[in-house]
């Protein structure tokens, strides 16, 4: 468990630092990694590619782990995300990425879903739920 959480955390070091540290080390070849807001990346070729090429478009500022589950070869960790684009745009949301392990201890899938930091309680003036006029989230 150890060695998977240490492999998370160097995951989440690349993107806060903006450096490859081992992203051939890390992943299969043949991984699956999917966002939490659809785009699908099928190879470790492709994972490089996408982590290069959106950190010129911006910048991730905090990508905390909250906690850590195991289970066979899996691993779930809950964490808090917050980048900013070179536009100005800033992202941040609650999130779990669902990890599946090869036998040599590299992501072999992984799987990111998000939560909406911008949380209510539709039935709070009543029986009948009252939802916010706005424009819903991307995951």
């Amino acid at each position: 468990m150890e060695e998977r959480e240490r492999i998370i955390y160097l995951w989440f070091e690349m993107w806060l630092t903006k450096q490859d540290l081992g992203i051939d080390d890390i992943f299969e070849e043949d991984v699956t990694y999917v966002e939490s807001w659809g785009p699908k990346y099928h190879n470790r070729k492709m994972v490089k590619h996408w982590f290069h090429e959106w950190n010129t478009r911006g910048k991730v500022l905090v990508w905390n782990i909250k906690q850590f589950f195991h289970k066979g070869d899996q691993t779930v960790v809950e964490w808090y995300f917050k980048n900013k684009m070179n536009d100005g745009t800033v992202e941040e949301f609650d999130g779990v990425s669902l990890i599946v392990w090869a036998e040599e201890q590299k992501i072999k899938s992984l799987k990111e879903f998000g939560c909406n930091l911008n949380r209510y309680d539709p039935y709070e003036h009543g029986e009948t739920p009252e939802f916010r006029d706005e424009k819903i989230s991307w995951f």
